[in-house]
């Protein structure tokens, strides 16, 4: 199950991907800096306000709904999405405050509603398991998006309305899935139970905020002491990397999360280890491979992908942010398992709030002396941060095992990918879209070569399963 739900997330994640690079190679081809600045602050922004306005509702989905024992809170979930939704002229007020102008403040705000009720809708379905619905949301929302922003890229290059457009996509998205993920749902008023949710929710929406903040702070540092251009110059490399390095990565989140839930409700403590062992795994192959992988070819990538204003600072600055990437990944997507199963709410306010302020302090300083490119090395820093911290906090949440015979086989993998790669790139002496397509077959088999070798996560048992699936799928 871990496996299939992993592959349809990660299929649907991967189409979204596309649409999503066919957008980055449009928008720093026809949006100047400066706007493309202004589009990535705005949604800088929705993505803290988002965090801010609906997070609490996230969580009674992830410890409640996930139990699979006929629990149904979305009858609450609704009059708490409409209490948040009349929260937004408080977050537009902020957005003005913080030096954002009216237009950009008010695409923003929309921005966040939409996605938050989108998300809300696919964690319903998450929990249910209905892999493939989702990943019908996550291809539609994708096309949208594309479609909207390339029609406002040939019509006004502006940064507000690429943003706006970005919100209508996501709520006509959320329309379309609206009726499988809330069919049957009663609307229910509980002024008690809504107000019990909030405060349990506290914690967790405070840590998802620090943590949005944290994601974006590089790039409002960076206007604030460069301006918007610099900053537009800077996020288009970073968030290529998060964005290419973090779907793999969630898309096995979303299955194994539930699953652990689950698994603890139903089956205790020893049976949740053991589960998360092979995740822990599973993730690392995942995560690892792509992020080193991104690293070594990140120059060929940036002279593909990015407009002219765009490459030089993104070649620069990927490296280092698929580095820091791993730290990323492990700690939200693994290491925070241990917080939800042992309901040790305060311990994701600690975390990512060490983190905001590590990320913060060391990134304006680098930045002061080194320009955008210091940013990334900030990143860096908050992130190994983070993850040491997190560590050390499982201990006295749910211990989250780190087993170091099964991540000494995906790091050998690894470094033979990586070796390999270089020693090719070395000798190409070509284009860069030539030598991708050279580099990125050679990576992908040698790692997968390396994985055969010392069976990776299980990789000849899941393999030899798979195919005995296609061939009784053949036969019928």
């Amino acid at each position: 199950m871990l496996v299939g739900q992993t592959a349809i997330n990660f299929a649907a994640n991967v189409i979204s991907a596309a649409f999503g690079l066919i957008n980055v190679m449009v928008f720093t081809r026809l949006f100047p800096p400066a706007e493309f600045g202004t589009y990535v602050l705005g949604a800088g922004f929705a993505a803290i306000a988002g965090a801010l306005l609906s997070n609490w509702l996230r969580l009674p989905i992830m410890r409640e709904q996930a139990r699979g024992d006929g629990t149904d809170i979305r009858g609450t979930l609704l009059p708490g999405l409409v209490v948040s939704a009349l929260t937004a002229p408080l977050a537009y007020a902020a957005a003005v405050i913080c030096g954002i102008d009216m237009w950009t403040a008010a695409a923003a705000v929309a921005f966040s509603l939409a996605v938050s009720f989108f998300e809300i809708s696919q964690d319903l379905m998450r929990v249910r398991l209905l892999a493939f619905t989702v990943m019908k949301a996550t291809i539609v929302r994708a096309i949208l998006v594309s479609i909207f922003g390339v029609a406002v890229a040939a019509l006004a290059r502006n940064g507000a309305l690429l943003l706006l457009s970005s919100a209508v996509a996501y709520g006509l998205a959320s329309v379309a899935i609206g009726r499988i993920g809330w069919a049957g749902t009663v609307f229910h008023y509980d002024r008690t139970r809504l107000l019990a949710l909030a405060k349990a929710g506290i914690p967790f929406t405070a840590s998802l905020v620090i943590y949005s903040l944290s994601a974006v702070i590089d790039r409002f540092i960076i206007a604030h002491i460069m301006g918007a251009a610099s900053a537009g110059e800077y996020s288009a490399g970073a968030d290529l990397v998060r964005q290419a390095l973090i779907i793999p990565a969630i898309s096995a989140a979303a299955a194994f999360c539930p699953l652990a839930v689950k698994i603890y409700a139903n089956q205790g403590r020893e049976a949740t280890r053991a589960h998360l062992e092979e995740c822990f795994e599973f993730l690392l192959a995942i995560v690892l491979p792509a992020s080193i992988g991104f690293a070594v070819v990140s120059t060929p990538i940036a002279n593909v992908v990015f407009g002219p204003d765009f490459r030089s600072m993104a070649a620069a600055a990927m490296p280092i942010v698929s580095i820091a990437v791993i730290f990323q990944l492990v700690t939200y997507q693994y290491l925070h398992i241990g917080f939800l199963l042992s309901e040790r709410n305060s311990f994701y306010l600690w975390n990512t709030g060490l983190v905001l302020i590590v990320n913060f302090i060391v990134s304006y300083s680098l930045v002061l002396h080194m320009g955008a490119l210091g940013a990334a090395w900030g990143r860096l820093a908050a992130e190994f941060f983070g993850f040491a911290s997190a560590l050390v906090l499982t201990r006295w949440a749910f211990p989250m095992p780190v087993p170091l015979s099964r991540m000494g086989r995906v790091l050998l993998a690894t470094v033979v990918m990586a070796t390999a790669v270089r020693g090719v790139e070395l000798e190409v002496a070509q284009t860069a879209k030539a030598a991708l397509a050279v580099l990125l077959p050679v990576g992908l088999f040698t790692y997968a070569a390396a994985c055969w070798l010392l069976d990776v996560a299980r990789c000849r048992q899941r393999l030899g399963k798979a195919l005995l699936i296609v061939r009784d799928a053949l036969a019928r």
